[in-house]
């Protein structure tokens, strides 16, 4: 094992505890909130940076001011409904169960994270150093990456190499 396993088995030991701990329904919730910000920001940003004052003189400006006011608001709102729906989990007596799903969740999320790491190294000239070669585990996602890399758009995805 070579540094890259041992970064490789943190990311997805970290995940995991962090998922335990949490649960499945408030890590489901906070990756639904994430992506309803990112949503909500992306369809109703244009119409809010209409609504901006005129003191933002730069039309790109008020388009990023009013897309990051919608994304925080919308995951300040997710956080709050995201807190009611864990504590109803917590009164049902499911946390158990909860927090157990929470970690194969946080399996899931672990192996996500990692493959998108690779998916940017495949961008650089690491996937030619030794290591990455002598590397136990990077192969077996790596696998995955290169799956990843083959539902990218094309000009994207010719961007990433691992030879």
């Amino acid at each position: 094992m070579n540094w890259v396993d041992f970064l490789i088995v943190g990311i997805l030991a970290v995940s995991v505890i962090v998922s335990l701990f949490r649960g499945f329904v408030r890590e489901a919730l906070s990756l639904l909130s994430w992506v309803a910000a990112f949503w909500v920001g992306l369809v109703f940003a244009s119409r809010l940076a209409e609504l901006l004052p005129g003191a933002i003189t730069s039309a790109y400006l008020r388009l990023g001011v009013a897309f990051g006011i919608l994304f925080i608001l919308t995951l300040v709102l997710g956080a709050l409904f995201n807190n009611f729906v864990a504590r109803l989990v917590q009164r049902t007596g499911l946390s158990g169960t909860d927090r157990a799903l929470g970690a194969f969740f946080g399996v899931f999320r672990g192996v996500a994270m990692v493959v998108v790491l690779i998916l940017f190294a495949g961008m650089t000239a690491l996937p030619q150093d030794a290591w990455w070669h002598h590397s136990l585990f990077l192969h077996y996602f790596q696998d995955l990456a290169i799956w990843v890399r083959g539902l990218l758009p094309a000009h994207l995805a010719q961007q990433i190499s691992f030879a």
